[in-house]
């Protein structure tokens, strides 16, 4: 690995800065070619990246905009005001990063790198976005879902890891995890942890929504949650760094490990991790590639959303996702870059429309165009067990003996599930005492804590195939006033109608679970009126829940003795 270096991301001379014009300023940087934009007014100067926060897009002229100060992104036309630099469209969402003079904290004590030997660090990968890297005489580990699904009943594991997984993340000398998502913060792995070895090393990042907010359902004793962009030595030669997400610091981090002056990136999930500012020319880069990790616009029905603007939309943005990745290896340089944390399925038979419809990139065919656009740029799509000889790699690119294949018996993908096992856990919610009684409702979303926005929502629950079930729920709530309405106000409002699975809704309400679970895993189906994007409503459900789940106890307490349970039915809307 070459030196780190700090780099002049734009200059302008005297006269340039002179010839800017009042408003919105178009620059591009004679040195490598990437683009800025400038905003001039009577208090001086702003500037910031050209590159929406949301997915990386370009932004152009606004043409709707009459006081010059609004940009839009070709992506998904978000709109920045450079003025402000906050993004207003969609409201209550970012603010956009400023070009500074920050120190890349990497760059902090730099070691000069050491030859490594041949079986000295060692990457051997596992499933989705669970590596194990040997680094030396210690073993560290990356996100370990091994076992089960994630986000409720929506996501499963393509790849079958290997036989001894769950013993050699028991046995591992550190375990990093990136952010609470449930294909990263799996439960079900932890729980083998943390009946095997509750005081396992564990590193978090100091997010805003602790990682291990849930923490009551494992017990798990040796949690360590470690300063951002803070190196944190682990020995003599090995030492790690996390840093946050320039789009979602409260939850997303990334790592890098550096060992022997040789360093380790993994961006794991990250939408533009550390602000789009990472280390250059590292040994080794990861990251994830797939893309369909939303519930958008799969979940999405009504209006324009049939099968084939859904199917336009999702090649659209795979290609996007795809150029954008290679792009941004090509723009760092590692020797050597592996995709990873993308291999996952909607593999339950009851989710079969999603999982033809949701269609992912493929790594190598993310590979493949790193390699016809930077050749220089060794690339590996893994297999689980498959282990990178990091010293081999180096010393010899072209080495085949630097990459060991799986053995040729070994089972790569997995063809069973155990499909009822989680289901039915999730559905023993749905018998639960509190929704014998229709006043939980209330007692959840004053729990939940969101108002003051001008939003009604139906929410209804449905068997698997979305069809309301005759005695289930079916309510409103306006979130002006945190009411419960029989039908809706008469006021202007934006409408939002949610179909949930019943037992998935029950278990997140049971458990004061974020909605990821409903979102993310595809649980639900949603329609809008008008079809606008309400970033503050579901950044607050999807990340800002309360820590503690509700008080059903407290709740049951109540409800008075006496009264009769009220039916299911008695909410449904006349």
């Amino acid at each position: 690995m070459t030196s780190q270096s700090a780099k002049t991301l734009l200059t302008l001379d005297a006269e340039a800065v002179a010839s800017l014009k009042e408003g919105i300023n178009f620059k591009k940087s004679q040195e490598d070619g990437k683009c800025y934009i400038i905003y001039k007014n009577n208090d001086g100067l702003r500037a910031c990246k050209n590159q929406c926060k949301h997915q990386g897009g370009l932004f152009i002229k606004d043409i709707e905009d009459l006081d010059g100060r609004t940009v839009k992104c070709t992506k998904h036309n978000w709109k920045l005001n450079v003025s402000s630099m906050k993004y207003v469209n969609p409201p209550d969402s970012f603010f956009q990063d400023e070009l500074g003079d920050p120190m890349d904290p990497w760059l902090a004590d730099l070691r000069e790198p050491q030859e490594l030997q041949e079986g000295e660090v060692k990457v051997t990968y596992m499933t989705h976005a669970c590596m194990e890297v040997q680094l030396g005489q210690k073993r560290f580990m990356f996100d370990p879902w091994l076992i089960g699904p994630a986000f409720a009943r929506g996501w499963w594991l393509v790849h079958e890891p290997p036989t001894d997984c769950l013993d050699r993340m028991c046995t591992a000398d550190f375990i990093y995890i990136s952010h609470m998502h449930s294909d990263h913060l799996s439960y079900p792995t932890l729980k083998v942890l943390s009946d095997r070895r509750p005081d396992a090393p564990i590193f978090v990042g100091d997010t805003s929504r602790p990682v291990f907010w849930l923490q009551s359902q494992v017990k798990l004793t040796n949690i360590n949650v470690v300063p951002f962009g803070v190196w944190q030595n682990l020995d003599e030669h090995l030492r790690f760094m996390i840093l946050m997400d320039g789009v979602h610091p409260e939850m997303d981090t990334c790592i890098i490990l550096e060992y022997k002056g040789h360093m380790i990136l993994n961006t794991v999930d990250c939408t533009r991790p550390n602000g789009g500012r990472l280390p250059e020319k590292v040994d080794l880069m990861m990251s994830d590639f797939a893309g369909g990790a939303s519930g958008f616009p799969m979940t999405f029905c009504g209006g324009k959303y049939n099968d084939s603007w859904k199917a336009g939309f999702i090649k659209n943005e795979r290609k996007k996702l795809l150029n954008y990745k290679a792009q941004l290896v090509k723009s760092l340089e590692p020797r050597i870059y592996c995709p990873f944390a993308g291999y996952f399925v909607e593999a339950h038979p009851s989710d079969r429309y999603i999982k033809d419809t949701n269609v992912k990139n493929q790594a190598e065919d993310l590979n493949a165009l790193i390699n016809k656009t930077a050749p220089d740029i060794k690339t590996w799509t893994p297999k689980p067990g498959a282990v990178l000889d990091l010293g081999l790699a180096l010393k010899d690119p072209t080495n085949s003996a630097a990459i060991t294949n799986p053995p040729a018996n070994a089972k790569i993908y997995k063809d069973s599930w155990d499909f009822d096992l989680y289901v039915d856990e999730l559905n023993s919610a749905i018998d639960s005492e509190i929704f014998r009684h229709r006043r939980w409702i209330q007692f959840y979303y004053t729990w939940a804590g969101f108002q003051n926005y001008n939003l009604v929502v139906r929410m209804i629950e449905t068997d698997d195939d979305f069809e309301p079930i005759a005695d289930g729920y079916d309510y409103l709530v306006d979130f002006m006033d945190l009411s419960y309405p029989a039908k809706r106000p008469d006021r202007e409002h934006a409408y939002v109608e949610v179909k949930n699975r019943i037992g998935v809704m029950r278990s997140v309400v049971l458990h004061g679970h974020l909605w990821d679970d409903l979102y993310i895993g595809f649980q639900n189906r949603i329609s809008r009126d008008p079809d606008v994007y309400h970033h503050k409503f579901w950044n607050h459900f999807q990340t800002e829940l309360p820590f503690r789940k509700p008080d059903w106890d407290q709740f049951l307490q109540q409800v008075p003795a006496i009264e009769e349970p009220e039916t299911q039915s008695s909410c449904k809307l006349s």
